[in-house]
């Protein structure tokens, strides 16, 4: 093997880059935590970091590691959303507002016309695909950016949901009905899984189904001829159409399959009872822009993904272990966001660490050729 041919591999060239891009996001947390009161600073990094490892019983930490599960599910499914364009040259930023259209479909689906988990799932999905197909044919037909088309959809799929969800919200609080109250059988099935985390409640399929996906994602986009026209298209769609590809049709599919990602995602968590829809509120959720970060530190891998994932939202929990009585409440999500944007620096360090690999290589000296052998070629 020759000398640095490992530290060539583009796998290992991610993975190097995005635990820089952790240990910078930890280390620039614990310099602000110092900065606002330098007594608990390294306790309440290291809390962060910990997360429900704090807990002292085994049985409260099992229980509580299921529940970072339960919602590490959905930001893959995000993550993957936005890998999926990515690799087809699309930034699909619309993945938050496409996610909600998933919450409201199934939600609605469930409390308001009192379907099964499988037809609620669908509806997720197909809402989802809906609104990335609107960004597709925007894109493809009208030339509009895809950024601005899902920028725009965002706000309007997010006070959509608000206005219709609100048909089956209780009428003392925002938040909508209770499905174990309305509907039990559109809880996602557990399958005897929530057994193997302490009958945690929040355990479903969606866990299998998340590590399924993730791999067919990958085996589509490496493996299949149709993964190849997407990734030519999305690499010089002028090119493809040369080649007799359906450039048209080929970007419309993408923000399809991506937006049917992030609407299944919250199907993946709201399907599970874990939490409810708050009609009021007036801010995108956040799952569908961290998967942009999940996505980057997974080294843009739809297995890395899995890993990136659950990092983020294990520090996302871990943030509520910060001591409240030397720093303010809004301190966790503070120190969880300055490492999440660390996050987005993967691809700019891995591009650091080409261009040093690539002057090392210049600058070592060149093994000359063997000599001939005497007598010249017979």
């Amino acid at each position: 093997m020759k000398k640095g041919s490992i530290l060539e591999r583009e796998g290992v060239q991610a993975l190097i880059a995005s635990l820089i891009c952790i240990l910078l996001g930890v280390l620039i947390g614990y310099i602000v935590l110092l900065c606002i009161n330098a007594e608990g600073a390294g306790e309440s990094i290291v809390n962060v970091l910990k997360n429900f490892m704090t807990y002292s019983k085994p049985a409260t930490q099992w229980k509580k590691f299921a529940n970072t599960l339960a919602k590490t599910m959905p930001l893959v499914l995000c993550s993957l959303s936005i890998l999926f364009a990515y690799k087809v040259g699309l930034f699909n930023i619309g993945t938050a507002g496409q996610y909600v259209a998933g919450a409201c479909a199934c939600l609605y689906g469930a409390l308001g016309l009192k379907l099964p988990w499988y037809a609620c799932m669908l509806m997720a999905i197909c809402a989802g695909a809906l609104l990335g197909c609107i960004v597709g044919f925007l894109k493809s037909y009208c030339n509009v950016n895809e950024v601005i088309s899902g920028i725009m959809l965002n706000w309007i799929s997010l006070y959509t949901t608000n206005t219709i969800l609100s048909k089956v919200k209780e009428t003392t609080s925002p938040y909508t009905l209770y499905i174990n109250k309305v509907n039990p059988s559109a809880f996602l099935p557990k399958m005897g899984l929530d057994k193997l985390f302490g009958k945690n409640e929040y355990v479903t399929i969606a866990i299998p189904l998340t590590i399924l996906i993730a791999i067919a994602v990958g085996v589509v986009l490496d493996r299949t001829k149709f993964g190849y026209e997407l990734k030519a298209t999305g690499y010089n769609k002028n090119a493809a159409k040369y080649c007799g590809m359906a450039e048209k049709r080929n970007i419309i599919l993408t923000l399809i399959i991506s937006g049917g990602l992030a609407g299944l995602g919250a199907s993946f968590l709201y399907q599970t009872g874990y939490m409810r829809w708050e009609c009021t509120q007036s801010s995108v959720p956040g799952m569908g822009f961290n998967g942009i970060a999940a996505a980057f530190l997974g080294g843009l891998s739809p297995i890395g993904t899995l890993f990136s994932s659950y990092f983020i939202q294990h520090i996302t929990d871990g943030g509520a272990f910060v001591n409240t009585n030397m720093y303010c409440a809004q301190i966790s999500d503070l120190i969880s966001a300055v490492i999440i944007y660390l996050c987005g620096f993967v691809l700019f360090i891995k591009l650091t660490i080409r261009k040093l690999l690539a002057k090392r290589g210049e600058k070592a000296p060149k093994t000359p050729a063997p000599a001939a052998a005497k007598g010249g070629d017979r």
